[in-house]
């Protein structure tokens, strides 16, 4: 069914609406997601707090369209995102959404330019045009210098900078990142957090981090822990 088209103001950015998640382990339904309810708005920056294993990663992979919720709604602009079909989902995730994990997933056998393109050959672009936005973006991460090395000759700060990297090449409106400095040593993580926070700034994309670092945190526009299942304001 086609979507209408309808102006994103009108629109949170992404929404959840009762978002609850379960597992079954060895016969045990485990509750991990009580009823969630959040908006992100266009722009905003959004640190989300809480104990280890209290569903952190499994609130922003549910975000992020890759585990669709046991009951409940997540919409991105006007539309509920898990009702697309795989292909659609794919494509979308693709486009809309860029991610940043604590350990930053990059191909060894790559250089960071070839690492950074990943999305944009995925999406089917051309490997001159995919090359050409790759670099820009290593430019805006502090990279520019380091195109040609690949992960095992980058320190692990640079190696993060190519992961957010990749994260934007496709433009997207929002990124989702899993304790980003979680594998960092102190001063590296900073690094990283002012660049995120720059780039929230300047570029407009929307953020949701989920993180121990509350001195990022702080530098968000807004904070929640995820208490007992359920979201509390900070």
């Amino acid at each position: 069914m086609e979507n209408r088209s309808i102006p994103d103001s009108e629109f949170p950015l992404l929404a959840l609406e009762d978002v609850h998640k379960s597992f079954t382990h060895h016969g045990n339904l485990i509750e991990v997601l009580k009823g969630i309810n959040l908006e992100l708005k266009p722009g905003e920056s959004l640190a989300i707090m809480g104990a280890s294993g209290v569903g952190k990663s499994t609130l922003l992979d549910i975000m992020g369209s890759l585990e669709p919720p046991t009951i409940g709604f997540v919409r991105f602009t006007d539309r509920n995102i898990y009702e697309m079909d795989a292909a659609a989902l794919s494509r979308f995730r693709n486009r809309e959404i860029g991610f940043v994990f604590q350990f930053h997933h990059l191909l060894p056998e790559f250089n960071a330019l070839e690492n950074t393109m990943m999305p944009a050959m995925i999406a089917r672009y051309s490997k001159k045009e995919a090359s050409g936005i790759a670099r820009d973006v290593l430019e805006k991460v502090g990279l520019g210098k380091r195109l040609t090395h690949r992960s095992g000759e980058l320190s692990g700060g640079e190696q993060q900078r190519v992961a957010i990297a990749r994260a934007l090449i496709m433009k997207p409106r929002l990124i989702l990142a899993d304790e980003p400095t979680g594998n960092l040593d102190w001063r590296t993580g900073q690094e990283i957090v002012d660049l995120l926070l720059r780039l929230n700034r300047e570029e407009g994309v929307a953020m949701a981090i989920a993180t121990h670092n509350h001195r990022l945190a702080e530098k968000m526009s807004r904070q929640l822990e995820i208490v007992g299942g359920r979201t509390e304001q900070m």
